[in-house]
């Protein structure tokens, strides 16, 4: 079971679309609405584990066009949200963020989130440690992804929070905005990278 622990700590606290969204939407419109993002991406990370546990993901996700179109789903999602952020408190009518993004943004980021599924897969489907007993298994392990899970996620809404608190110059906070909606899309651009490799 430690194994799996640590497998669950470094496959979440990796940079990924949730934590770094997280930290985005926490240095963009603050710690209260990023909270709110936290609990659409716990409620979204659940539903995929639901998925996963249940046999439906590997039923839906062994059609190739059902992969590739939540691929491209959640990469123009990803966009959406880096410019969201980037784009925090401007005037440029398409992209205006007066809010940030809320409990449906977070569930619909996880549930289209490829390595949501990829994770969940790896976490459930591996690392046995009570084969008899696969209910016990699956409740244990649910309850130490969320041990490590929340405080990875509040961490990263934190330090995020942390910058917007600073009260810096709009210049600096549009910097930060910029610099966290950057590593967004280099989040997009590894996953378009790693998608044409496995073709």
């Amino acid at each position: 079971m430690l194994t799996y622990a640590a497998a669950v700590l470094f496959l979440i606290i990796t940079p990924g679309p949730g934590v770094l969204s997280a930290a985005g939407v926490g240095s963009a419109f603050g710690f209260r609405q990023a909270l709110r993002y936290l609990i659409g991406l716990f409620i979204g990370s659940n539903i995929v584990g639901a998925a996963v546990i249940s046999g439906l993901a590997a039923v839906i996700l062994a059609n190739p066009a059902i992969r590739t179109i939540l691929m491209v789903a959640s990469l123009a999602y990803l966009v959406y949200l880096a410019a969201k952020i980037a784009f925090a408190g401007a005037k440029i009518a398409f992209v205006e963020s007066k809010r940030g993004p809320g409990v449906g943004a977070g569930v619909l980021l996880q549930v289209i989130n490829p390595k949501a599924y990829a994770v969940n897969t790896a976490l459930f489907s591996g690392f046995s440690f009570a084969p008899d007993n696969y209910t016990f298994e699956v409740v244990i392990k649910l309850l130490v992804m969320y041990v490590i899970w929340l405080p990875i996620h509040l961490g990263w809404a934190y330090a995020g929070a942390s910058l917007h608190k600073l009260n810096l110059s709009h210049v600096a906070q549009r910097r930060i905005n910029y610099a966290m909606a950057g590593a967004m899309l280099t989040v997009v651009v590894l996953a378009v990278i790693a998608t044409f490799k496995t073709v």
